[in-house]
């Protein structure tokens, strides 16, 4: 019965999000509390649970980069980015969008797609106010790329981290298998932006002529606080880069990282903080214990079995399973949460696989699925929720289904081309 309980209150509180009948942030509170009071995941485990909990990691490196990001904001660098992108794209759309794409796919493999939006997103807002056009394609579109372009690496999507640890797979395992595909998609994705936001895309002449006209030098307002925080910055990343090495949490060195920025910038502290996404913070801690209440009732490792179980020895089945599986729950679970709670279930059909080969292809498609699944709703991934907190705020909103339409075609196709990947590289 407890099973049935978390599951009906997971599906009641995920259909008002999906319509937005509620605000999202009050929902993800009462679902929560009511997983709490019912009992179906213990008050301990909420705060103090790494596998059935709030994962703190996640939400002290959101922190940790609003403040960091906040900060920057100040220096006038995001204006003098978003007048130097509208001149090098020349106020051509499309062609802003595809620089955007290729920035944001480009730093997601090294930094985290979570921390790339952060970095992107307010850029993006800027230009396309200069430019007066829509900027929620653009965020979209960015966010897409980012989902894809984190899956190639170690430490581009938090899944991954997950997925590496425990199957003992390193930073070249990723380049090795996993970036070939996601630059294929990458490229096809860039080529399907064209049909999916063709509306959206419209040249305006008189805009861009008065951008032109701009001198992006004069935005920045103090190039010695710029250079400070970009020293910082830069160690943050090379934080974020060493993460295998030191050994130490990404939450923690963004943390680090926000406390050496308010030192360097002494900034008015309570200014800072107003811009941090509170609501945002919330929202997840919520989702953590919505999913936890999942996790320790058993729904989602009794799918994951029952999926596993399903295909017996036919290894390619059960690349096959794990894959669209991973992208199918992973687009309404927050795909860390769930990455957490079904490795130990790949882990045991790993061990079942006749060679080792056959063993990190399961482990391949698993990622695969899992990362790309990201794409698939509004709540997939944590970079999909920051990039709709930042829209919201700068009055550029973008509901549920506004974005989930358009993830749903490119999880869609990443998902049968990876399929397709897998399928001659491992079992051809």
């Amino acid at each position: 019965m407890s099973s049935v309980a978390a599951l009906s209150i997971f599906v009641v509180a995920f259909f008002l999000i999906a319509t937005e009948k509620v605000d999202k942030v009050k929902v993800v509170l009462v679902a929560a509390g009511a997983m709490a009071v019912l009992g179906l995941i213990p008050g301990a485990k909420v705060f103090f649970s790494e596998h059935e909990g709030i994962d703190w990691n996640v939400v002290f490196l959101l922190l940790g980069m609003m403040i960091i990001v906040g900060i920057i904001k100040q220096t006038g660098l995001f204006d003098f980015l978003a007048i130097w992108a509208a001149k090098k794209s020349r106020g051509r759309p499309y062609r802003l969008m595809v620089m955007l794409m290729v920035i944001t796919a480009v730093a997601s493999p090294f930094l985290d797609n979570v921390t790339t939006i952060m970095l992107v997103a307010p850029v993006t807002v800027l230009v396309c106010d200069r430019l007066r056009i829509p900027a929620q394609p653009f965020l979209i579109a960015e966010v897409l790329a980012s989902n894809i372009g984190g899956a190639a690496t170690l430490i581009g999507d938090p899944p991954n981290i997950i997925i590496g640890s425990r199957a003992g797979l390193t930073f070249n395992d990723f380049l090795v298998h996993m970036t070939p595909i996601v630059v294929v998609i990458f490229v096809v994705f860039v080529l399907l932006t064209g049909l999916l936001f063709r509306k959206s895309l419209r040249y305006n002449p008189d805009h861009v002529a008065s951008v032109m006209a701009l001198q992006e030098r004069r935005a920045i307002t103090d190039p010695r606080l710029l250079a400070r925080c970009l020293v910082v910055l830069g160690l943050v990343i090379a934080g974020f880069g060493l993460h295998a090495v030191v050994h130490i949490e990404p939450s923690i060195v963004a943390l680090v990282g926000a406390g050496l920025m308010v030192m360097v910038a002494r900034p008015d502290v309570p200014e800072v903080l107003r811009e941090v996404e509170w609501p945002t913070l919330v929202f997840f801690m919520g989702l953590f214990v919505m999913v936890a209440g999942l996790v320790h009732t058993g729904v989602i490792s009794t799918v994951g079995t029952w999926a596993i179980s399903a295909v017996g020895d036919n290894f390619f089945g059960a690349a096959t399973s794990l894959l669209f599986g991973s992208a199918v729950l992973g687009a309404f679970f927050d795909n860390i949460p769930y990455v957490a709670t079904m490795t130990p279930v790949v882990e045991g059909l790993v061990a079942q696989a006749p060679d080792a080969g056959i063993g990190q292809a399961l482990w391949w498609a698993f990622a695969l699925g899992a990362d790309f699944g990201g794409n698939g709703t509004a709540v997939a991934a944590s970079a999909n929720v920051v990039a709709l907190g930042i829209a919201a705020r700068t009055g550029h909103r973008i509901s549920f289904w506004q974005f989930t339409k358009y993830g749903i075609v490119v999880t869609i196709l990443s998902t049968v081309l990876a399929w397709i990947y897998v399928w001659l590289r491992y079992f051809m």
